[in-house]
């Protein structure tokens, strides 16, 4: 005789698992933000924490609601299925009960906000599939469920960090890297997000046109001077990719170095500006 099914273990085990789902999906986000190009904002990792605490809050509150609406329901409904029409539970009714009660209210906003079809189904289908995930994780009848589910979620979670964090060490995984330019690529019209401008030309000339200026304590959104002039520039490939520099001199101009960053499609130089170790970037991105 089968152990009477508990719908209060069902929405534990459901929202247990959304949270586990959202913890993966953000692991995996740091792990790809780790092979793009760094922002040209300093990252305060104080305030990520903090956010990512109240983020956690939120998606537990969500991920109750979402299981107590959609997951309760699919797994009571797929056993009554199963029984009516196989004469006995069965787990592959879950997807598509799941599927059938949330088609409902997300047709009916795409409905109503005129969405896209394609968009519409992607996300349904990516809604089926996560509740889905929650609705079979949870129909075991076994008393000891929650704590299996939580220790093999947090071992997924952080076995997937801690072997991400190994293939960006040894290069398993595409870790940033800045575009390997090269004299030839410099030449052109360099612009920042407003009107500063640098126009490099191939006989080693560089003009300048209110380009910013940053001091050691000046912040990256602070006001700035800006410098206009002309020079001459030369490239200095150092010793890799992450040393190459465009060496700029402009009387009256303060910043000698650019370093090189972006990527192949679109390569930056900056300089390094507000306070020591901040991070921010003053960068130019070449016109094409």
């Amino acid at each position: 005789m089968h152990q009477k099914r508990s719908y209060g273990r069902i929405l534990l085990v459901s929202t247990s698992v959304g949270c586990l789902e959202v913890a993966l999906a953000v692991v995996v986000v740091l792990l790809y933000v780790r092979t793009q190009p760094p922002p040209d904002s300093a990252v305060d990792h104080t305030s990520v924490a903090a956010a990512l605490l109240d983020f956690g809050v939120i998606v537990a509150v969500i991920a109750f609601l979402l299981s107590l609406v959609f997951v309760l329901p699919a797994v009571a409904l797929a056993d009554l299925l199963g029984r009516r029409i196989g004469g006995r539970e069965a787990w592959w009714w879950v997807p598509p009960t799941v599927a059938a009660l949330v088609a409902a209210p997300i047709w009916a906003f795409a409905a109503y906000n005129h969405v896209e079809t394609r968009p519409v189904l992607v996300f349904w289908a990516v809604a089926t599939a996560s509740l889905s995930v929650g609705g079979l994780v949870a129909r075991p009848r076994h008393q000891q469920l929650v704590r299996r589910v939580a220790l093999w979620g947090t071992a997924l979670v952080a076995g997937t960090g801690l072997f991400g964090a190994l293939g960006l060490a040894v290069g398993l995984l595409p870790a940033y890297e800045p575009p390997a330019i090269g004299p030839a690529t410099v030449p052109g019209t360099w612009v920042d997000h407003t009107s500063g401008r640098l126009v490099f030309t191939p006989d080693g000339r560089v003009v300048a046109h209110g380009v910013e200026e940053h001091g050691p304590g000046d912040h990256l959104d602070s006001p700035s001077p800006r410098c206009s002039g002309s020079g001459t520039w030369s490239y200095e490939p150092g010793r890799g990719v992450r040393t190459q520099e465009v060496r700029v001199h402009i009387p009256g101009c303060s910043w000698s170095a650019w370093y090189v960053g972006g990527t192949d499609r679109e390569p930056r130089i900056y300089v390094w500006a507000g306070p020591p170790d901040s991070g921010e970037r003053y960068q130019l991105r070449k016109v094409t």
